[in-house]
């Protein structure tokens, strides 16, 4: 009986070892083009005419990660910041405040990023096996997450993540069974399987564009295409 004791005492220990001592959610948040440079394209062509299409999706993920997850299920929301501040000096608005008011609302930790650097560095700090969902909002394309898209330069970004950059992020972060998923364009037609290559999780993403004017009825971004892993 002592024997089998230890045992129960040992693979307990063991399994608490094992877990992750939180789950961690992870939303990451591009920012928006300026209409200045917009403005220049045709309607057809152009981009973010309201600034808040990917703060917007990101709550709308939040709603649904503590529907599944429960009320208290911890978020933590990494932003782009130097393309809300451009864009709020644009439309005379103080969308970086408002953005800290939705993550105290929310009860969100929010942690600011100014490059792909920044992020990796914040997301490496995570612990070990934190990471239970992550999901990108933003402009992207096959081959990288683009955190400015016609904000420095008209039709361009200068801040990006791309798929070279993945190796330098600590596949350990991730649980076992993480569920990842970019929102951008066309991420599954080449990033999704350079993320699996590197961190050991799927990556979903998106084959075609995706549409987010679907936010007005409530509604995640579509894909004009198809979801792959």
């Amino acid at each position: 009986m002592i024997g089998i004791a230890r045992v129960t005492m040992l693979t307990c220990l063991l399994l608490m070892f094992a877990l992750p001592a939180h789950a961690d959610h992870v939303i990451v948040t591009g920012g928006p083009a300026l209409r200045k440079w917009e403005n220049f394209r045709v309607p057809a062509d152009q981009h973010d005419r309201w600034w808040a299409n990917f703060v917007r999706a990101s709550t709308l993920r939040m709603a649904e990660i503590r529907t599944a997850y429960g009320s208290d299920a911890p978020l933590v929301w990494f932003v782009y910041q130097p393309s809300y501040r451009t864009r709020g000096g644009e439309d005379g608005k103080p969308y970086t405040a408002w953005i800290s008011e939705l993550a105290a609302k929310r009860r969100v930790t929010l942690i600011w990023f100014n490059s792909g650097g920044d992020l990796i560095q914040s997301l490496n700090s995570r612990p070990r096996g934190s990471i239970q969902t992550f999901d990108f909002f933003g402009h992207s394309n096959r081959y990288a997450f683009m955190f400015d898209y016609g904000n420095d330069i008209m039709a361009a970004s200068t801040s990006w993540l791309h798929e070279r950059d993945i190796p330098r992020i600590k596949g350990s972060i991730f649980a076992r069974n993480a569920y990842c998923k970019s929102w951008g364009c066309h991420t599954g037609e080449s990033m999704s399987v350079a993320w699996k290559r590197s961190v050991g999780v799927p990556l979903e993403g998106a084959k075609g564009p995706t549409d987010y004017t679907v936010l007005s009825a409530g509604r995640l971004p579509v894909v004009k295409g198809s979801w792959s892993r």
